[in-house]
């Protein structure tokens, strides 16, 4: 009886995550899109670097927050997006901000940010599978008998376990295409040393403000 639910609840939750994962980034962080009217200086950064690289442009917005950050999301072309926090627009110099840039349009050009999506999503179902199994032991009584706890036992043991690998999979990926993206950022400025020098500014404050807030 359970099965069908269990199976509705993942497929609702991977085409929600799938399809509205921009908004959902959006709504959590208050990022609103930024145009060339707007901010010439960042959209030209943008722009030039696409064109070197000759990859599509990618969406711009902007994050209105003191901290330094950037972050590159999106699926596919219509979806892929720069989000920069005002903070770093201000406090990074123009070369140390298109090394910054470089290196999340190299997160786009590379997939990263699609491979890293789905690795959350997986996250999520296999954490709703938990808990899913939990509930149904607790609402079952424990099981109507020893072969059935064992099932429960196993089916709970695995969902547990394919989370956490899940897990690890997504932090793996996340610290190995770090350095991908870095080396891509210098390869696209042909100048690691705004990247190094941007990073050590961003580590100072790198924290979002309004993400901080939602913890």
């Amino acid at each position: 009886r359970v099965l069908p639910v269990v199976a509705a609840g993942v497929l609702l939750w991977f085409t929600i995550a799938w399809f509205s994962h921009t908004k959902m980034i959006e709504m959590a962080t208050g990022a609103a899109p930024l145009t060339r009217k707007e901010n010439m200086r960042i959209y030209n950064l943008v722009e030039n670097l696409c064109i070197g690289s000759g990859m599509p442009m990618p969406k711009i917005n902007v994050l209105e927050d003191d901290s330094l950050n950037a972050f590159a999301s999106g699926i596919n072309t219509p979806t892929f997006t720069v989000t920069l926090s005002r903070g770093i627009i201000n406090k990074l110099d123009d070369a140390e901000l298109e090394a910054v840039i470089a290196h999340e349009l190299s997160h786009i050009r590379n997939r990263d940010v699609r491979l890293l999506i789905i690795s959350i999503i997986f996250v999520g179902i296999f954490a709703f599978l938990t808990e899913a199994i939990v509930r149904s032991v607790r609402f079952s009584g424990g099981g109507r008998g020893k072969k059935d706890g064992r099932v429960v036992m196993v089916a709970l043991l695995i969902a547990a376990l394919g989370y956490f690998l899940s897990s690890i999979f997504r932090f793996a990926i996340s610290r190995q295409r770090e350095y991908m993206a870095d080396g891509g950022s210098a390869q696209m400025t042909r100048n690691p040393l705004a990247l190094a020098s941007a990073l050590e500014k961003i580590s100072v404050d790198s924290q979002i403000e309004a993400v901080k807030r939602n913890d």
